[in-house]
């Protein structure tokens, strides 16, 4: 496994997939670091919802098999 070299917050995540960030954060409560998902902390931080680029795939797979199950919500923007 080649070593993380960057991670993405999930706000940023969820901008680049279109998606609902709240809808991500409901995807990734069962994923782990070995699936890519992490939890940065910062100074005075609560900590932020991250993933690494396989994290990003995993994620796109999880949405996916979420659509073709018909459980995923409208993309937002999109008027159903």
């Amino acid at each position: 496994m080649a070593a993380i070299s960057a991670v993405f917050t999930i706000n940023h995540v969820a901008a680049l997939l279109g998606e609902d960030e709240d809808w991500l954060f409901d995807l990734s409560i069962d994923m782990f670091p070995e699936d890519g998902c992490l939890h940065v902390y910062g100074v005075g931080e609560d900590g932020v919802t991250a993933f690494t680029r396989d994290g990003i795939d995993n994620l796109k797979q999880i949405i996916e098999d979420e659509r073709e199950a018909g459980k995923a919500p409208p993309k937002p923007g999109n008027a159903g």
